[in-house]
C-alpha cells in the first residue's frame, strides 16, 4: 500500500500533462466535474484502505502461518511467479466483480464514468470487501504476506498508465499485456465490449479463457454503464447498485430471491419485481453523457476544496497508526463530508450552499478543538477563508444557470 501512496505524485503528473495535451489538441476527454467525481472516489478508496487493511491482511497471514503447503522461499523467481500469479488471482477477482451481482455492486464504481482519462484509472470502490478471498490461495501455496502487498501495489500501478485514449494499438505488446486499446475496450458498454478483457497486467489470461476482445475502430469506445449513476456525489457512486439490490430484496415476495440474488449473475432481477419495478437504460444511438452547467468561480471553489481534502486524506493515510482514535474519526468524517458537499455543489442541489456554510464551520471548529500545529492550523484555515468568497459568487451564478433555480438565490 505504501507503494501506492508514493506513486500518487507521480499519478497527478501524469494527469496534468495528459490535461495539456488535451487542451492542445481539442479532444475534449476531460471534464472538471467527472474528474473530480474520479478523485474523490479514489481519495474515499484510499482512506477506507487505510482503516480497513489490517483485517484482511491478517487473515492472509493467518492462512500463511498456518495453511501454507509449501516453503518456497522468497528468491528473484519467486518474486516473479507470485507477480504472475497474483495478476492470475486479479483476474478472476476482476472476471466474477462483473459476473455477480455483490461484486459489480462494489466494482461498478469503477465503470460508472462517462469519461476515460487517467482519472477514471483512481476512480476505484469504497467497498471492496470480498476482494481479498481471491488472494488466499497464494497464502496456501506459500507466498511470504509481504509479496502479496508488493506484488498488489505494483499490478496497480501498471493499471493506472492504461486508462487513456491517447495512446494507440502497440503491435505485438497486445498479444501479451494489458494496453490502453484493449482497456478501453473493457470501459465500453457497447455491446461487442460488455465482460471482455480483464486481466490486469498480463492479457493472456483473456485470450486463453475466451473474454477476449480487440478494439474496434468500427465500433468505437462508449464509456460508462448502461444504468448510468447520474451524479456526481462519490458516496452515491459507491452505494447505487447496493440501494438497488436492497430495493429488489426488499420489494420481491419471493423468500430464496430475497437471499440468492446478491450472488446471481450481474443485472439478474426478480422476476416479480422486474415486472412491476422495471429498469430503463440508454440508447446508445442517442447516447448523451450526464452534465451538469455550474459556474467558473464554483469550479475553482470545488476543485482547490478537493485538493485540500485529499491532502487531508494522504496525510491521514501516511500517519494512521500515529494518529489518536478521535483525531482519526475527525478526518474520516471532514473527507467523506467533503467529498459529498463538492458533489452537491457540483450538481447544484438546493440544500448545497448551506450544508457547505456547515461543513466549514463545523471543520473550523474542529481545527480550533484540536489545536494542530500552528503551521499546519493556518496552512488549512487561511485557503478555507480566501476561497468563502469564492463559494459566494459562484453558487449565484451557478443557481442562475440552472433553468427554475432562480428563487433558490434568496434562500441560498
Amino acid at each position: 500500500m505504501t507503494l501506492i501512496l508514493y506513486a500518487v505524485p507521480g499519478f497527478f503528473l501524469l494527469i496534468f500533462i495528459e490535461m495539456l495535451v488535451n487542451r492542445a489538441r481539442k479532444t475534449q476527454v476531460y471534464r472538471l466535474n467527472d474528474a473530480l467525481t474520479s478523485l474523490a472516489t479514489g481519495t474515499i478508496n484510499q482512506l477506507v484502505s487505510t482503516s480497513k487493511a489490517l483485517i484482511p491482511f491478517t487473515i492472509y497471514v493467518a492462512a500463511y502461518e498456518w495453511i501454507a503447503v509449501f516453503d518456497i522461499g522468497s528468491g528473484y523467481l519467486v518474486w516473479l511467479l507470485a507477480f504472475i500469479l497474483y495478476d492470475f488471482c486479479y483476474y478472476w477477482n476482476h472476471r466474477l466483480g462483473h459476473e455477480m451481482n455483490i461484486l459489480w455492486a462494489s466494482h461498478v464504481v469503477h465503470h460508472s464514468s462517462e469519461e476515460y482519462n487517467l482519472t477514471t484509472a483512481l476512480r476505484q470502490t469504497g467497498t471492496g470487501f470480498l476482494s481479498f478471498v481471491f488472494y488466499l490461495p497464494l497464502a496456501i501455496l506459500g507466498f511470504e504476506p509481504e509479496m502479496l502487498l508488493t506484488a498488489g501495489a505494483l499490478n496497480l500501478i501498471y493499471q493506472f498508465w492504461v486508462h487513456t485514449q491517447f495512446v494507440g494499438k502497440l503491435g505485438w505488446y497486445e498479444w501479451f499485456f494489458v494496453t490502453p486499446s484493449n482497456h478501453r475496450g473493457h470501459h465500453a458498454q457497447n455491446s461487442i465490449y460488455i465482460d471482455k478483457n480483464y486481466g490486469g497486467v498480463f492479457i493472456l489470461w483473456d485470450r486463453l479463457f475466451g473474454t477476449y476482445q480487440e478494439e474496434n475502430e468500427l465500433d468505437k469506445p462508449i464509456y460508462g454503464i448502461r444504468g448510468a449513476v447520474q451524479s456526481w456525489n462519490p458516496l452515491w457512486v459507491n452505494a447505487q447498485i447496493y440501494a438497488q439490490l436492497c430495493a429488489d430484496a426488499w420489494r420481491t415476495e419471493n423468500w430464496w430471491h430475497k437471499l440468492t440474488l446478491w450472488f446471481r449473475r450481474t443485472g439478474w432481477r426478480p422476476p416479480d419485481v422486474e415486472a412491476k419495478y422495471p429498469l430503463t437504460y440508454k440508447d446508445l444511438a442517442s447516447f448523451v453523457k450526464y452534465d451538469t452547467d455550474v459556474s467558473l468561480g464554483l469550479k475553482v471553489y470545488c476543485f482547490c476544496h478537493y485538493m485540500l481534502t485529499t491532502t487531508v486524506a494522504l496525510f491521514y493515510s501516511f500517519n494512521a497508526s500515529t494518529l489518536a482514535l478521535s483525531e482519526s474519526i475527525m478526518i474520516v468524517v471532514f473527507v467523506l463530508w467533503s467529498s459529498f458537499s463538492i458533489g452537491a455543489l457540483m450538481e447544484s442541489k438546493q440544500y448545497a450552499g448551506v450544508q457547505e456554510w456547515l461543513r466549514l464551520m463545523v471543520f473550523i471548529s474542529g481545527l480550533i478543538w484540536f489545536s494542530p500545529s500552528a503551521i499546519m492550523f493556518y496552512a488549512i484555515l487561511i485557503p478555507i477563508i480566501a476561497l468563502m468568497p469564492v463559494l459566494v459568487q459562484g453558487r449565484r451564478q451557478s443557481i442562475t444557470l440552472a433553468p427554475g433555480n432562480m428563487e433558490q438565490a434568496a434562500k441560498q
